[in-house]
């Protein structure tokens, strides 16, 4: 079940660049951790109970973030939603003509954090589904 937006990412190769800008719209950094599945690191940023920004930038060589780097450069990376029930979840997707990029969900940047990707093709828009262990 879709429960909300947990996080808008943002794909940049400098996050240091971006924090005066998100602190200049009242956000604080609020986490960070990497998700060394995808070889990404990850800083949240967040305001007053608002959805998080997250800042995703590659944390070794062969990150699944170079060639969009290389090609797009920085920018929208994918919307993040909260679900109760990842791999379902990301089942019902798939059977709505999403397109799984993870076949399992993975562990996420933050502790007890799980995730899956999927691709809506006619949108050009990565999604990843968030779930919380112990939610």
């Amino acid at each position: 079940m879709l429960l909300g937006i947990d996080h808008i990412g943002l794909i940049t190769g400098a996050p240091a660049d971006l924090a005066p800008f998100l602190a200049a719209l009242g956000m604080a950094r609020t986490d960070d951790g990497t998700a060394d599945d995808y070889g990404v690191a990850c800083e949240f940023w967040q305001g007053q109970g608002e959805p998080a920004v997250e800042l995703v930038s590659p944390s070794r060589p062969g990150s699944v973030l170079d060639t969009r780097l290389a090609s797009g450069g920085p920018g929208l990376h994918h919307i993040a939603f909260r679900v109760n029930g990842l791999r379902s979840e990301l089942d019902r997707l798939r059977g709505r003509g999403f397109t799984a990029v993870d076949a399992e969900p993975r562990a996420g940047a933050r502790p007890g954090m799980f995730v899956a990707f999927a691709y809506l093709r006619p949108a050009g828009l990565l999604v990843e589904l968030v779930e919380y262990l112990g939610e």
